[in-house]
């Protein structure tokens, strides 16, 4: 029966380092940590790790459940996950405990709630940018791709789509696409 802890923060001007601390005076014996998105377990190859070694009777800990999951839908595929492996989550800042009926009830609540954060975040965003659009403040991303010069190498240097692709770095179906537009003139977002 041991306590493994897991750490996430979302960008690189974060530190997990408070959260390890904590899991390790939580008693883990094994402490990983990440800095990735919550909102979607792709790419958590940290998480994916423990979730390997976990045996049943185990117990994976964190400081608080949205550290886990900011979706509802992630955070429930995780416990039953962790339900299949007989494996308890905990977390050390909030009443969560899944060996217990009290445990369960309050993490579906929290659950509700990241996941009820996570989209309050995403509307006020879009309303900036919208904000920012009527103002003509934003501008979009800057161009990544120039049809000019993907028209100059296809007619000029002779190269296929796909090596065109692949020295501009752009994938080849961009390609495809400038060269079918003809009204195009300058760099286009693709």
């Amino acid at each position: 029966m041991a306590l493994y802890g897991y750490a996430r923060v979302s960008s690189s001007d974060q530190d997990p380092s408070l959260q390890e601390a904590e899991l390790w005076r939580a008693g883990c014996q094994i402490v990983r940590s990440e800095t990735r998105t919550g909102t979607s377990r792709q790419g958590r190859a940290e998480l994916e790790l423990l979730l390997q070694f976990l045996r049943p009777g185990d117990t994976l800990v964190v400081t608080r459940i949205d550290r886990l999951a900011r979706s509802l839908r992630d955070l429930q595929d995780l416990v039953h996950e962790l339900k299949q492996k007989e494996v308890t989550l905990r977390a050390t800042e909030q009443p969560i405990d899944t060996s217990t009926a009290a445990g369960k009830a309050f993490l579906d609540m929290l659950g509700v709630f990241a996941e009820f954060e996570t989209n309050l975040r995403r509307e006020r965003q879009m309303e900036g940018i919208a904000a920012a659009k009527a103002k003509g403040v934003y501008k979009g991303r800057k161009p990544k791709i120039d049809p000019a010069e993907v028209r100059r190498l296809r007619n000029e240097e002779k190269l296929s789509p796909s090596a065109i692709a692949r020295q501009l770095g752009i994938a080849r179906s961009s390609v495809y696409r400038s060269l079918s537009d003809p009204g195009s003139k300058g760099p286009t977002s693709a």
